[in-house]
C-alpha cells in the first residue's frame, strides 16, 4: 500500500455499477488513474469528497495495472471556482489531463498547480494571467526550453522594441515580418519573467503557449474551451443589436 499523498481530481468517469475510475494529480506520482469501489453508492465515505478542485489526502493499494483507492480524505474546503474562472480550473485540468504521462513524477509542476487554483479561486487576480504562468511551468517541465532573453540568430539580448519571429527547435529569430508568430522583445522578456502585467502581453502570451502547447495537444479540440464558448454565448433572441 502506499503512503499518504496529496491530491487532487482531474477527471472520473463511472465504473460497473457503483464504482467510479478517477485520474488523480499526486504530489509524488504525478498522475495516477484509480479504482474507487463502491464510490457511487450513498454511504460511501469517498461520496462527495472525489470532486475536483478539493486538496486531498489519498493512498492506494493492489498488485493490478489499476490500483485500488483505499482512503481519500479532504485537506480543506473545496477551492470556490466559479462563474468563468470555473471553466478555468475545467481547462487547467484538461491540459494536465492531456499532457502528461501516467507514472512520470512532476512535484514541482504539482505545486504550481496548486499555486495557480488558489490564483484562481481569489478574484483580485485575472484567471488569464495565472493559466500562462501555469502553461510556461508546464512546458518547462516537459523539457521545452526557449531563451526569450536572446536573439537565436545573433545570440544579441533582445530589445524591447524589435520583432522577433518564432521558429520551432530554434528560438526567435530578429525579423520584419508581423504576424501570429512575432512577438517584440518587450513580449519575450514578460514571457521570460512569466510576469504579463497589462493585455498586450497577456495577448501575446496567450499566442506563444497556444503555439508551444499544439503538439503536445493534437488536433483534438478542448472540450473545456468549448463549454466556456456555450457559457459566454448570448442566449438566443438577446443579441445586442449594431
Amino acid at each position: 500500500m502506499s503512503g499518504w499523498q496529496r491530491a487532487f481530481v482531474l477527471h472520473s468517469r463511472p465504473f460497473s455499477e457503483t464504482s467510479l475510475l478517477v485520474d488523480f494529480f499526486t504530489e509524488g506520482e504525478g498522475k495516477i488513474r484509480l479504482l474507487a469501489k463502491g464510490a457511487r453508492r450513498n454511504r460511501s465515505p469517498f461520496r462527495g469528497c472525489l470532486q475536483p478542485f478539493t486538496p486531498l489526502l489519498i493512498r492506494w493499494g493492489g498488485k493490478g495495472e489499476i490500483k485500488t483507492l483505499t482512503h481519500a480524505d479532504p485537506i480543506s474546503l473545496s477551492l470556490p471556482l466559479t462563474g468563468t474562472v470555473l471553466y478555468s480550473g475545467l481547462y487547467l485540468n484538461e491540459l494536465v489531463t492531456r499532457v502528461i504521462e501516467f507514472g512520470t513524477p512532476y512535484s514541482a509542476l504539482f505545486f504550481d498547480y496548486l499555486s495557480c487554483l488558489q490564483l484562481l479561486a481569489a478574484s483580485e487576480h485575472t484567471p488569464e494571467a495565472a493559466l500562462r504562468q501555469f502553461e510556461l511551468a508546464l512546458l518547462s517541465y516537459l523539457g521545452y526550453g526557449v531563451d526569450f532573453l536572446h536573439c537565436a540568430g545573433s545570440g544579441e539580448p533582445v530589445s524591447d522594441t524589435m520583432t522577433y519571429r518564432y521558429r520551432e527547435e530554434k528560438g526567435f529569430i530578429g525579423s520584419l515580418v508581423i504576424d501570429q508568430l512575432s512577438f517584440t522583445g518587450k513580449h519575450l522578456k514578460a514571457l521570460a519573467a512569466r510576469e504579463f502585467l497589462d493585455s498586450d502581453t497577456l495577448r501575446a502570451a496567450k499566442r506563444f503557449t497556444r503555439i508551444a502547447l499544439k503538439p503536445y495537444l493534437g488536433g483534438k479540440p478542448l472540450k473545456s474551451r468549448e463549454l466556456f464558448r456555450q457559457f459566454t454565448k448570448p442566449p438566443v433572441g438577446n443579441t445586442p443589436k449594431s
